[in-house]
């Protein structure tokens, strides 16, 4: 059966059930950004548009929960846009997806990046120092608060959602590396702009290396795209399933 669409803050957006849970899947790069070029003029933003896609297919495919993206078609959506999309539309999860690469073509394997506590220190300090501080965390008006104080409220709001992200990726690294190459170091922390939402837990997949033939190969087949989606189906099922009280 036909799943409505709808359009909400810009991003099309497919809804099975407006009481489920929303992941928004965020393709990187687009239009005039290509992202990392691969072997053969591959270039990155193709590989995650194509994922994500796949990605979402399966995950609507469960009924189980909504799914947006960020950008459907080849265009340009910058960082701040991308994660207070997310945040209007109170997503449960936020996943982005992108592809590494390297000069050495020996290079492999898909990475998981979640927020570090240093990037989370600046963010909170960076966020609490706002004129306009009404929407920075769900039903707390921080305007009347000091800058010290919204600056910790904030801070422990961010800690909170780097545990709950962090269960996440968790959960991705198990179930991708059942059906995927993982580089042997996958788990990762950086300060990436697209994981410094203060309310929404969210993960950076770096898929593999567009540098490596095998690699490529993978992202670039059909079967490929459908294990790494199955995978992120299961862990999505899981970490939604066993979630604390919701937002």
């Amino acid at each position: 059966m036909l799943l409505a669409m709808a359009l909400i803050a810009g991003s099309p957006m497919v809804a099975p059930g407006p009481d489920l849970p929303l992941v928004v899947l965020d393709p990187g790069h687009g239009g005039r950004d290509p992202g990392a070029i691969g072997v053969g003029g591959v270039p990155e933003k193709t590989l995650t548009l194509a994922a994500a896609r796949a990605i979402r297919d399966a995950l609507l495919a469960s009924r189980r929960v909504r799914v947006a993206m960020t950008r459907e078609d080849d265009r340009f959506v910058s960082l701040e846009q991308r994660t207070e999309r997310a945040r209007r539309m109170g997503a449960a999860l936020f996943l982005s997806l992108h592809c590494d690469g390297a000069t050495d073509a020996k290079a492999s394997g898909g990475t998981i990046y979640t927020l570090s506590e240093v990037a989370s220190d600046k963010e909170a300090a960076r966020l609490a120092a706002r004129e306009n501080r009404a929407d920075l965390l769900p039903g707390v008006d921080l305007r009347a608060a000091g800058a010290d104080v919204a600056s910790l409220l904030i801070d422990l709001a961010q800690r909170r959602t780097m545990e709950v992200s962090a269960r996440y990726a968790d959960l991705l690294e198990r179930e991708a590396g059942v059906a995927m190459r993982l580089h042997p170091r996958p788990r990762r922390m950086a300060a990436l702009a697209v994981l410094k939402a203060p309310d929404v837990p969210s993960v950076l997949f770096e898929l593999g290396y567009v540098s490596n033939p095998q690699d490529l190969r993978f992202l670039g087949s059909a079967a490929g795209r459908a294990q790494l989606a199955a995978s992120v189906r299961r862990a999505t099922e899981i970490f939604l399933a066993t979630r604390g009280p919701r937002r």
